[in-house]
């Protein structure tokens, strides 16, 4: 015999599912007799709420893990403001968790963290959100995780996830240097364990083609996502002879295209006569420079509220208090253009 589920008991007492749920949840605003009604439903086909059911209708709080292996702090506060907002709107808790990506030790970590502190879910974020194998052993535990992840469609191998489209938004703003008149145009990596930085990289080789403009295999410069790398990759650039040096440096994110403009202002090179520069992200790193930096705006607060609204639906509906509902999973960064880049020089 099947398992008694919460529509069974909606059918069998002729009222709605969400009816049901709020009973359950022992929660105002319903009249008596429908109470009366759906109890006794529930006593004659001896329906069971999970466990979790049970501590919903007891009011107990659920806490939703954050996992993050990034030192940017900008990008920190963004999304656990996001998850913060959606975990307050729903009656949920928040805990924060760093973990260390590189450690190969980053499963255990989580399932430490998840059965200490009695985690409901998790909200992913890269690198561990795009590791296969930390998603597919969460799924086989049963535990609840919705990860954020670059990609242009949402990858079935980390389902559930907000996909962010890096490459599409890469290649919006390769198309503007090219638009510009640029024709040597560097593209400065992240760190390799990130999804972000092949994608991003697609896009600034896709727009090249469409253009029917070569891509410059030199130019292509492996760095990490921080200041300090920007400033190790631009003086190996811009200290090239003028004939090799590229006129429009697109950098992966903002922070190293702030270091790249340290070092241009450093050598007098002037942004963005002699040369452009092109960020990712639209943190504080590209308001705050002179000149202030062309970015693809990425809404890290919106993402994080929607990987929070997706998780706690998946969480309810686990628990038999929530039905299925379509969401938007995909965000793509919008091009910002500002001072930081102009006309190819002549």
């Amino acid at each position: 015999m099947s398992k008694i589920t919460i529509n069974d008991v909606a059918d069998h007492a002729g009222v709605s599912f969400k009816t049901v749920s709020r009973i359950i949840n022992n929660e105002p605003g319903v009249r008596q007799s429908t109470r009366e009604k759906v109890l006794k439903s529930i006593k004659a086909l001896n329906y069971h709420p999970s466990l979790s059911a049970r501590s919903l209708a007891g009011k107990r709080a659920y806490i939703i893990g954050l996992i993050y292996d990034n030192p940017n702090a900008y990008y920190i506060m963004s999304v656990q403001n996001g998850v913060l907002a959606e975990c307050e709107a729903r009656g949920y808790s928040l805990l924060i968790h760093p973990c260390d990506f590189s450690s190969g030790e980053v499963f255990d970590n989580l399932i430490k963290f998840v059965e200490r502190s009695r985690l409901s879910g998790l909200v992913l974020t890269p690198p561990v959100s795009e590791d296969v194998s930390i998603h597919k052993k969460l799924k086989e535990l049963k535990i609840q995780a919705v990860s954020i992840v670059s990609a242009s469609t949402e990858p079935a191998d980390l389902a559930p996830s907000i996909y962010v489209m890096d490459k599409e938004a890469a290649f919006d703003v390769t198309m503007h240097l090219l638009d510009l008149g640029h024709k040597r145009i560097s593209f400065i990596c992240g760190n390799t364990e990130h999804r972000s930085t092949p994608e991003r990289l697609q896009g600034f080789k896709d727009a090249h083609r469409e253009f029917g403009v070569e891509v410059i295999p030199e130019l292509i410069i492996q760095g990490e996502y921080s200041f300090e790398s920007g400033t190790e990759v631009g003086e190996r650039l811009l200290t090239m002879n003028e004939y090799n040096r590229p006129t429009a440096i697109f950098a992966s994110n903002d922070e190293i295209a702030a270091g790249v403009l340290f070092v241009a202002r450093k050598l007098g090179i002037s942004v963005p006569r002699e040369l452009s520069i092109a960020g990712f992200e639209d943190s504080p790193f590209s308001r705050q420079t002179w000149p202030r930096l062309t970015t693809a705006q990425q809404p890290l607060e919106q993402i994080a509220k929607q990987a929070s609204i997706i998780l706690i639906d998946h969480i309810r509906i686990a628990t038999g208090l929530e039905e299925a509902e379509e969401h938007n999973k995909g965000f793509k960064p919008e091009l910002v253009i500002r001072e930081s880049t102009g006309p190819a020089p002549s």
